[in-house]
């Protein structure tokens, strides 16, 4: 990197400001363009030009993650602005969402906040857990504990594959078996995946760390185990994405994005968990999983690819932003826990391409795309049900608090 490791710090101290100030561009922008004053909440679709599709539905991920991000940034910034963002997703989670009769959070509503898909997907039944311990984080708020609580107990007691093992993909409102299991048209039908399986791992880290009770530790290390068992392949260190009742993978290829966040959210898990023979038995796997990545899915570019086909044989050219926004972390991660400077430099490069790329300078946020001088990247939505702030916002918080250990 020709940089003597006296003047790490102080380099530190830039980077970490730089994360900061993007933080706050991303919290600014999501206040000023998706607050729906009509019909309450936030807007499910914003365009690429920041213009609102005002009769788009509303879908629990973006929600969830919205009420995710400002709690979390409400914490790190201490903007009141932030913070009223947050009490309106939780307000509208809480009224709009919540399923009064059959318990967890629907998929989707309407634009006016009616029920249009009342399916209960693991995934999102996760992520309003993990959206609802930040904002107890933040706001200390009983009510939010105990939602978040009984959204835990209905995984624990309703998702699980009791003979072998792992928690299904999906269910009916009122938890009954479905034939599609689908998060979305882009995934395959199995009953059991990694995605699903990440994300509940990492609300019951937060879950664990700021209610940690017998049961709760005992989830989230049973949850450890499924990846160290059945997801994480020791032959490549990739992880395998979907996987059939027995655990059998199907997996169309290796996706890099999935890996490489997968790598530093099970250190998170593991520390939250505070096993140290456990967390000493299984890091050596993890920073393989990023090292992979970085062979791999990086090579000698400047960013990171979203994907290997195993049908065509080929690496899949989309730039995603999700992807880089993990890949900084990941990286990062393994420097924090290797002092290997590859990682930092390839963390920093990443970095770079976000800045020139990524993040859209004229209308704000991040494209879907990069914008590598095409014009394909205005074609997908700025918001909706798939992009929030979320995997950006959240990667800068954590990038910061990486370079400060």
């Amino acid at each position: 990197m020709g940089m003597n490791v006296a003047s790490l710090p102080s380099h530190f101290a830039g980077l970490q400001l730089e994360f900061r100030q993007e933080l706050i561009a991303i919290a600014d922008w999501w206040v000023k363009n998706t607050i729906d004053h009509e019909q309450g909440g936030f807007y499910g679709e914003v365009a690429a030009d920041n213009v609102p599709v005002k009769n788009a539905s509303k879908g629990i991920i973006l929600n969830s993650r919205i009420l995710w991000f400002f709690s979390a940034a409400a914490r790190e910034l201490q903007v009141d602005e932030y913070r009223q963002a947050a009490q309106r997703a939780y307000d509208y989670i809480t009224h709009c969402f919540f399923d009064k009769d059959y318990g967890g959070v629907y998929w989707e509503l309407d634009a006016q906040g009616n029920p249009s898909n009342t399916k209960k997907q693991v995934y999102a039944q996760a992520f309003t857990i993990y959206a609802l311990t930040a904002y107890y984080q933040l706001t200390q708020d009983e009510q939010a504990l105990k939602q978040a609580l009984a959204c835990f107990e209905l995984l624990e007691s309703k998702t699980i594959d009791r003979e072998r093992e792992g928690y299904l993909e999906a269910f009916t409102r009122e938890w009954g078996s479905l034939d599609d299991l689908r998060l979305s048209e882009k995934d395959l039908n199995f009953p059991k995946s990694q995605n699903t399986h990440l994300h509940v791992l990492e609300a019951y880290t937060t879950l664990n760390k700021i209610h940690s009770t017998p049961e709760i530790a005992a989830a989230l290390r049973y949850n450890i185990e499924l990846f160290d068992k059945y997801m994480i392949d020791k032959n490549t260190y990739h992880l395998r994405m979907f996987l059939d009742n027995d655990w059998k993978d199907h997996s169309p290829g290796f996706t890099y994005g999935h890996d490489i966040e997968a790598s530093w959210l099970i250190a998170k898990a593991l520390e939250s968990l505070g096993d140290d023979a456990f967390t000493k038995a299984l890091l050596p796997t993890l920073i393989k999983i990023t090292e992979v990545t970085l062979m791999e899915g990086m090579g000698a570019q400047d960013h990171v690819i979203d994907a290997y086909d195993f049908a065509s044989k080929m690496h899949l050219p989309d730039i995603v932003w999700w992807v880089q926004a993990e890949a900084l972390v990941g990286f990062l991660f393994a420097y924090s826990e290797t002092k290997d400077a590859k990682y930092l430099k390839a963390a920093e490069t990443i970095w770079t391409f976000i800045q020139k790329f990524q993040i859209d300078k004229k209308n704000g946020e991040w494209f879907w795309l990069a914008n590598m001088g095409d014009t394909q990247m205005t074609t997908y939505y700025k918001v909706g049900f798939w992009k929030c702030p979320y995997h950006n916002g959240r990667a800068m918080m954590e990038a910061a608090h990486y370079l400060a250990k």
